[in-house]
């Protein structure tokens, strides 16, 4: 199976998960803080991506790694997750759907600036056709229009936070395997999270099986596994192509609250997804010719371990 191809379908489990993850959320927020969450999930994520490794023998990553590694591993696996969970909290589902999804533009921009990644009329298009349908998704699904502020604020913090960690990254996936970057970024986010171990221990005595439960399956699947497979791919494109591959992401869990939740959507809320979708084929698309002009190296292999 070629590079492109596994890197592909990599990517189409990433989003599938990352979807899922919102019915989890929803169903844990209601027992668990924000922290906490963060916490369990992180925790989870990391004893499974650690049995992983282990039983693998990967390997420590290589020193040129850590760099990107601890610092996705603060902004994406620890303030991201916080911020979301309690901007979550804040605001309705449409404000934070809005207001998350400048995500992917500012992967876009930050990659074109530090990573040196092109910016073709393909990709800025097909991000402007999903941003477009993530604000229909997100006024459809908005609430009475009392957004809180610090609610709002939150929300773009975790979308800064994911935009730096996922550039952050790519570099290190060029030095160490998806599955080592995966493993220590998910660890040391839950080192940062560590501050809400109190909260954790609490809430678990507390909650329900159920949310405990899905706390355990974010940490498994949309965590541990989809952030794998997302390093994986992303390791064979560039950093903005996956961040518009990312603007599936709404059109899936309106798909799946219809079917999960009993969420019928109205026409404008599927004519958002729609437009998702349609924008994240635009974006992957290539020429015939070229990808970018400047095709995606293949990863290099991690240094051998002594």
């Amino acid at each position: 199976m070629s590079d492109t191809r596994s890197g592909t379908i990599a990517a189409s489990a990433t989003v599938v998960l990352w979807a899922s993850a919102f019915v989890g959320i929803r169903s844990a927020g209601a027992h668990y803080s924000p922290g906490a969450l963060a916490l369990g999930r992180l925790l989870a994520g990391a004893v499974v991506l650690g049995v992983i490794w282990a039983v693998r023998r990967e390997g420590w990553p290589p020193r040129e790694a850590w760099r990107g590694i601890v610092v996705s591993g603060v902004l994406w696996f620890g303030v991201y997750m916080v911020a979301l969970n309690w901007g979550e909290q804040q605001v309705d589902a449409g404000t934070a759907a809005l207001v998350v999804n400048i995500g992917p533009i500012l992967v876009a921009l930050l990659s074109a600036r530090f990573l040196g990644d092109p910016l073709p009329p393909r990709l800025l298009a097909g991000m402007a056709v999903s941003f477009a349908g993530a604000v229909a998704v997100g006024f459809s699904m908005a609430g009475d229009g009392n957004a809180s502020v610090v609610g709002v604020v939150l929300c773009v913090i975790a979308a800064i936070g994911y935009a730096c960690g996922v550039v952050a990254q790519k570099p290190a996936l060029a030095r160490a395997s998806a599955l080592q970057v995966t493993t220590f970024g998910c660890l040391i986010g839950a080192v940062a999270c560590l501050p809400f171990a109190g909260q954790l221990v609490h809430d678990v005595a507390r909650a329900p099986a159920s949310a405990t439960l899905n706390v355990l399956y974010l940490g498994v699947f949309p965590t541990a596994l989809a952030f794998t497979t997302w390093a994986y791919a992303l390791a064979r494109t560039t950093a903005s192509r996956m961040g518009a591959t990312t603007y599936a992401v709404p059109a899936l869990v309106v798909l799946m609250s219809w079917l999960l939740l009993d969420e019928v959507p109205g026409l404008v809320t599927l004519g958002g997804g729609a437009l998702c979708l349609a924008g994240v084929a635009v974006a992957r698309s290539r020429r015939r010719r070229a990808e970018e002009s400047v095709p995606a190296s293949p990863p290099v292999a991690p240094e051998k371990q002594r």
